[in-house]
């Protein structure tokens, strides 16, 4: 997970690996003096550290394994960041059982979601002191009422957190669903795909599939916040 995935292409193939070889694993042909049918390129690792990620959204195993994660049948965990990941390490606020964690350590490979543009100067000033009240609610104090993992989970107050920063920049709310299914599950379809490339590479020194047609690449298939 922490080397970089090469791509390239070669007779009518997509090789991934994680360096670019002497000669082409499906063909044979030697590359020496020769031209790629287009220059290898970097697979963007999507996870991060998100002790260094200011002002996020993250999603975690819950577990910590990241052999088996983001493969569907991982629990998921989820946290907001604060600003001090600018000076790291930065603190992620999370909620389980025992009520709302600070972590300074544990989420350094997960998925992140940037939440506050870098000029929104006003909003950064006051995170840190929103995150603060909003998780010392009582709606969150495990003695007031009890962790429910369908119904009153580390999702639901990642979730909430939002939508009241939203509430204050005068902007409607996000349901669970819509913010699912435009800020989470893309960057989950894609950690998962990233780690099936990384373990078929690290089995088979190569993963090779058939080049697809060339189309437009679809620029919203990712939103930021």
């Amino acid at each position: 997970m922490d080397k970089s995935v090469i791509k390239f292409s070669h007779c009518n193939k997509d090789i991934y690996c994680f360096f670019v070889p002497e000669e082409c694993p499906e063909c044979g042909v030697s590359f020496s003096g020769r031209r790629l049918e287009d220059a290898p390129i970097s697979i963007p690792n999507p996870f991060s550290n998100g002790h260094k990620a200011p002002c996020s959204f993250l999603v975690a195993p819950s577990e910590h394994t990241f052999l088996r994660d983001f493969n569907g049948e991982s629990d998921l965990h989820t946290g907001i960041t604060d600003t001090k990941a600018l000076l790291h390490p930065g603190v992620v606020y999370n909620y389980t059982k025992t009520g709302v964690q600070k972590d300074t350590l544990g989420w350094e490979k997960c998925i992140s979601v940037p939440l506050v543009q870098p000029d929104m100067y006003s909003l950064i000033d006051q995170w840190d002191q929103y995150l603060e009240k909003f998780s010392s609610a009582q709606t969150w104090d495990p003695q007031c009422q009890r962790f429910d993992e369908e119904k009153h989970n580390c999702y639901n107050y990642t979730l909430a957190f939002i939508n009241c920063v939203l509430a204050t920049q005068d902007k409607r709310a996000l349901s669970k669903d819509e913010f699912t299914q435009n800020f989470v599950v893309p960057r989950i379809k894609r950690a998962s795909k990233y780690r099936m490339l990384c373990e078929e590479i690290s089995r088979n020194y190569f993963y090779i599939v058939d080049s697809p047609p060339k189309e437009p690449e679809d620029g919203n298939s990712e939103r930021s916040f």
